[in-house]
């Protein structure tokens, strides 16, 4: 009997589940463990391995399409086993015929032939080398009779005709149509509900890190030794924003059935890029962890997620996000709030600038900074002086070890 492959339920939260690729084709042997097929979800892609020994005996879901878990997206089984048909399929099936029936009526019956074309011995003979169809000329002469003349003038016509199209030039190639499935389904649908359902403004600021850097250069030896680990500038902004989000507790809300929820614990999410979109994996009870246990659990949890083995159910709850785009060489933009946060960082890249410290100019290392926030939650000067605090704890970097 034909062994079901189904799509497997990757988190409570999971609606639906796209078949990204299929490995294998119809008819072709597999083994059990092999890799049929690359599948995703909201915040996940994984492979899904064969359960049996045989051969892929029916695909029922297409690459791009998502279904909802539990449904069978293949069969395994021995070649000269049949597979039954589910009521699904039969109504899939029928509805196809009914589309194809739709597309392709029944030929209407022929009318009677066209009237012979009145048309000169001369007339037709010019028609004919210059590839007219008499059928398109109106005849001027008596009864409606094609003459020569009616056909040099169909010749200049079409002359001009092919002048002007030749003046259109054709794409040299048809554009690409690529379905949207998947992460970034969820991610377009997140993004655009964000900006429709939020009152979103960003504001920005630079803040002076080369203390910061001086101190991050100064403990790394140190924190190698003692922890095995590496403090990152990732880290210090992260430990920086969790103590100024406990300074300004209305910045770690959420505006929700027109009420301002303000949580207790800091649930700190990493926006994260992976190979087909973002996720955001989420540190909970930030407030709780020292600078080595947030350096920790935010690298551990940021490469689980590249690799695609971070568990859906520890990308969802955040409370305040921090977006980085520093590596890609970005200074300020504006992130866009994950639903239904009221804040998120934007960080950009550190650059070298020219700085006036009182009457002498010094080269300072400077770090954009963008905060987008929910203006239904909180105002413009609560905001800044969030981002404010953000920036003293950078700038004077010990007060985060303290």
């Amino acid at each position: 009997m034909p062994v079901e492959v189904i799509m497997p339920k990757l988190g409570m939260a999971m609606k639906e589940g796209t078949v990204s690729q299929w490995n294998k084709t119809e008819g072709e042997a597999v083994k059990k463990g092999d890799p049929i097929a690359s599948i995703s979800s909201e915040k996940i892609e994984m492979e899904i391995e064969s359960p049996a020994d045989g051969n892929v005996l029916k695909i029922n879901v297409p690459e791009g399409k998502g279904v909802p878990p539990g449904t069978v997206i293949c069969y395994i089984g021995n070649p000269d086993e049949e597979v039954a048909a589910t009521a699904a399929q039969v109504q899939e099936e029928k509805g196809q015929e009914e589309e194809i029936k739709a597309a392709h009526p029944a030929p209407l019956p022929k009318k009677p032939g066209k009237a012979r074309v009145k048309i000169s011995p001369v007339a037709r003979k010019m028609a004919e080398a210059a590839g007219i169809k008499p059928e398109d000329i109106k005849g001027t002469g008596p009864g409606g009779r094609i003459t020569k003349e009616d056909v040099e003038q169909a010749i200049a016509s079409a002359k001009e005709s092919r002048k002007q199209d030749s003046l259109i030039q054709a794409p040299a190639e048809e554009p690409k149509h690529t379905p949207v499935s998947g992460m970034r389904k969820v991610i377009a649908e997140r993004m655009h509900a964000s900006l429709q359902s939020a009152a979103q403004l960003t504001i920005t600021m630079k803040a002076d890190v080369t203390e910061l850097l001086a101190l991050k250069t100064q403990v790394k030896e140190t924190i190698a030794k003692r922890y095995d680990s590496k403090l990152t500038i990732t880290d210090f902004i992260a430990r920086a924003a969790i103590l100024a989000l406990e300074n300004h507790p209305e910045m770690n809300s959420a505006f929700m059935d027109n009420t301002i929820v303000t949580y207790p614990e800091i649930h700190l999410g990493i926006a994260t890029a992976v190979e087909k979109g973002l996720v955001v994996p989420v540190i909970r009870n930030a407030e709780s962890k020292s600078l080595i246990d947030l350096a920790k659990e935010i690298k551990e949890k940021t490469a689980a997620a590249r690799s695609g083995k971070l568990p859906a159910d520890e990308m969802q709850g955040s409370t305040f996000t921090i977006s980085s785009l520093g590596a890609s060489g970005v200074e300020f933009f504006t992130p866009i709030l994950n639903p239904p946060e009221a804040g998120i960082l934007g960080v950009g890249v550190v650059s070298d600038e020219a700085v006036f410290i009182g009457d002498k100019i010094e080269k300072r290392s400077r770090l954009p900074l963008s905060l987008t926030f929910d203006h239904r939650v909180l105002d413009g000067a609560p905001a800044a002086a969030f981002l404010q605090t953000v920036k003293q704890y950078l700038e004077e970097p010990v007060t985060m070890l303290l």
